[in-house]
């Protein structure tokens, strides 16, 4: 199966010459930071550097994928320049995602260039863990301040089924070297799913508790055609919520990491246990962010399938970044009010999968 996205919608005529409303009369941002048409700030991106991956999860891709040929994706001074464009709009966190990040060649390269890129204040990764062994203490060499693991399952046939490749050891490998290097922002990202791992949420609190570790529960989002709908193995955050507070104290925080997370803080414990609910309670009204694709896609929104083309831009204009800057801030314009995913669980509306967006 291709890892190929919906060609993205037109921008609307009159959305062509759209300007964020920054004046001083209508909105506190300052001039030149991107705002959408709803005033909302955007000042965090998530850029996927690459669709490939080596694990195949269930609910991430298709069992068999064609990746993208090289001349589709961003080259590694491409990512650069976005990133760079994006920064200079006033976006302080910078996640760089996949597929899985690591297995880009040089990835290191780009991190050291991105972290001191003037006005940002975090770089942050999200990572399968499969490398991290191999790459922990040159990221945080390289100024990488945090790092999400994705970890589904602690049971090694489990986690072979989830991700149809994985190795489980691998990846704990990896957490132990992450934890070894000196890294304090660490987080365990748990997609849940009922019937295959909604048995091991309080086992997974209880490991992230043990290593001094955050960790969020994800609810499944209807992205890409996998071969099965998701309606039967949905679950709430609620739901997960009401299971764990069996066994925990859950004290609900208004701390944020900056991203959609609400958290709950364990007493006596320094483990954040976050829940991110883009189903059951979407976090549209103070959505904060947008996403690149590993082709130069800018999706102002996760679930739905307007998009602006930017590689075009970098290529047609090697040496000019006013081009790329002005098609940033009209995308502001497409961003939409909020998704649904309520009628899409088994029918989804947006047909590229989470590996090519990046999460």
């Amino acid at each position: 199966m291709r890892n190929e996205s919906l060609t993205p919608e037109a921008i609307p005529d009159s959305l062509v010459g759209f300007t964020p409303p920054t004046s001083p009369a209508s909105s506190r941002h300052a001039d030149g930071t991107l705002v959408d048409k709803y005033g909302r700030h955007v000042n965090y991106v998530r850029l996927s550097i690459t669709d490939r991956c080596d694990f195949r999860c269930s609910y991430c891709m298709a069992e068999e994928m064609t990746f993208l040929p090289r001349a589709q994706v961003l080259t590694l001074e491409e990512c650069l320049r976005l990133a760079s464009a994006f920064v200079d709009l006033g976006v302080t966190k910078l996640r760089v995602t996949g597929g899985e990040p690591l297995v880009r060649q040089n990835v290191i390269w780009l991190l050291e260039r991105l972290a001191v890129l003037p006005g940002l204040k975090e770089l942050v990764m999200t990572t399968n863990g499969s490398q991290l062994d191999r790459f922990a203490s040159a990221l945080l060499a390289a100024g990488v301040k945090r790092i999400n693991i994705s970890l589904d399952t602690l049971r090694a046939e489990r986690f072979k089924a989830i991700t149809r490749v994985g190795e489980l050891a691998k990846v704990l490998r990896g957490l132990d070297a992450a934890q070894a290097a000196g890294f304090q922002g660490l987080k365990l990202n748990t997609v849940m799913m009922r019937g295959t791992n909604d048995d091991e949420f309080p086992e997974m609190v209880e490991f992230a508790v043990e290593r001094g570790i955050d960790i969020s529960f994800i609810e499944e989002m209807p992205l890409g055609e996998i071969g099965h709908g998701r309606q039967s193995t949905y679950i709430s955050s609620e739901e997960a919520r009401a299971r764990l507070a069996e066994r925990f104290v859950l004290l609900p925080s208004a701390e944020s990491s900056g991203g959609p997370a609400r958290y709950w803080r364990i007493p006596g414990s320094s483990t954040r246990v976050g829940f991110i609910s883009p189903h059951s309670h979407n976090f549209c009204d103070s959505c904060n962010r947008v996403r690149i694709t590993a082709r130069g896609e800018l999706y102002p929104c996760l679930g739905n399938n307007d998009a602006s083309h930017l590689l075009p831009l970098l290529r047609a204009h090697p040496t000019d970044d006013r081009p790329l800057r002005a098609a940033i801030v009209h995308s502001m314009g497409i961003k939409a009010k909020g998704h649904d995913f309520s009628n899409q669980m088994n029918t989804p509306q947006v047909v590229r999968f989470m590996s090519m967006t990046g999460g």
